[in-house]
């Protein structure tokens, strides 16, 4: 069982072999049929891109798949075809393929990333298109071995430092040496993406080149009948992008039901949760909420700059409630707690929710999973 063989695996590892996948796909890439890739690279909002993409290809017509990750409750929400999430059975009958193919040692060795991407390309083998988001980077990503036929780079900023590089210039040389073909650029608010991406002599061409009039206004319509935050608006247009560069025709209905869960999403009238982990995307939150206060239900993991998410949030937390992450990753209680008394925020422990209070649950997939197990308790 797939369950059982992914268990035993790390989610993460202090040090990646960057060899280790382009050798195995060399070795094994016979047994995987060539389909178009849309690869998706970036910091933030390669998921709403991906699942506004994958929606309206899938509503146009074609037979998609989107890969995305993390998960928040189940795995099989990483594996998307054809407008739901991968049943079990598909994810076991591709796993016994996939160790058939495989030999023990690369099965063994190969990362929980790795594995998984792998095991998704099969699952995608007779599809139309695949839009492939990357997982922490992109040339040295798991799913920059396939050959795609357009890159997507939504905004890029310091995130992931340890294995990307600690600047802007170093972040986006990382993610830009992934782009194989032609590019598309969301709005970026650091121009030093612009200037490495001219030194790598990517072809790129911008949203704004792609998005008119028309597109504009359903573009509007679109995010009024879903209530997309201006980040999201952002990512929509991306993905429109996308298809008038692929020259398909759309329509507004190819995506009214394309938003994906845990980006700002409404658990009911007094909650909401994003699993946003970085500045980039607290800057976007404070952006959508201001005006408002909210009691933050939150953690952080060590490696994350939570002193300036916490900083760049302030003005709409009432007070902050720690929620317990029983994770190696997660930051010491102490550490966090020093953190709030030095912004001067209150805070507590998370207990449960008064309906008579606003919630904003956000700092990671892990917080929000963990949430979300507690309030449907």
């Amino acid at each position: 069982m797939l369950k059982d063989f992914l268990q035993n695996k790390p989610l993460y590892y202090d040090e990646i072999d960057y060899n280790r996948m382009p050798k195995v796909y060399e070795r094994i890439k016979s047994n995987f049929k060539r389909v178009k890739i849309i690869h998706i690279i970036g910091t933030n909002g390669k998921g709403t891109t991906g699942r506004f993409l994958a929606t309206a290809l899938y509503k146009i017509g074609f037979s998609v798949g989107h890969y995305t990750s993390p998960h928040i409750l189940n795995f099989n929400e990483r594996i998307w075809i054809d407008g739901f999430d991968v049943s079990d059975d598909m994810l076991n009958l591709s796993h016994e393929k996939l160790l058939n193919i495989l030999t023990k040692q690369e099965a063994d060795t190969l990362s929980y990333f790795e594995y998984t991407t792998l095991l998704a390309m099969l699952i995608y083998e007779d599809v139309d298109y695949v839009v492939l988001e990357a997982g922490l980077g992109g040339e040295h990503d798991a799913t920059a071995v396939f050959d795609n036929i357009l890159t997507l780079v939504t905004p890029i900023a310091k995130d992931h430092e340890a294995f990307l590089g600690n600047s802007i210039k170093e972040i986006a040389t990382t993610k830009l040496n992934a782009v194989q073909n032609m590019a598309i650029f969301a709005q970026q608010a650091d121009v030093e993406v612009y200037n490495v991406a001219e030194l790598l002599k990517i072809k790129y061409k911008k949203v704004s080149f792609f998005i008119d009039k028309e597109d504009k206004k359903k573009i509007i319509e679109i995010s009024k009948e879903l209530s997309l935050a201006p980040y999201l608006q952002d990512n929509l247009s991306l993905a429109i992008s996308a298809l008038k560069y692929l020259k398909i025709d759309y329509n507004s209905t190819n995506l009214l039901k394309s938003k994906l869960f845990g980006r700002l999403s409404k658990v009911n009238n007094n909650i909401i949760i994003d699993v946003g982990h970085n500045t980039l995307a607290a800057k976007a939150i404070l952006e959508t909420l201001n005006g408002a206060k909210y009691i933050l239900i939150y953690n952080s993991y060590k490696d994350k700059a939570y002193k300036e998410i916490l900083r760049i949030l302030k003005p709409i937390i009432e007070h902050v409630e720690i929620i317990d992450i029983a994770e190696e990753r997660i930051e010491e209680k102490n550490k966090l707690e020093d953190t709030l008394k030095e912004l001067n925020i209150v805070y507590n422990s998370f207990k449960d929710i008064d309906k008579n209070n606003k919630y904003l649950v956000f700092g990671s997939f892990s917080v929000v999973e963990k949430f979300l197990k507690a309030y449907d308790e």
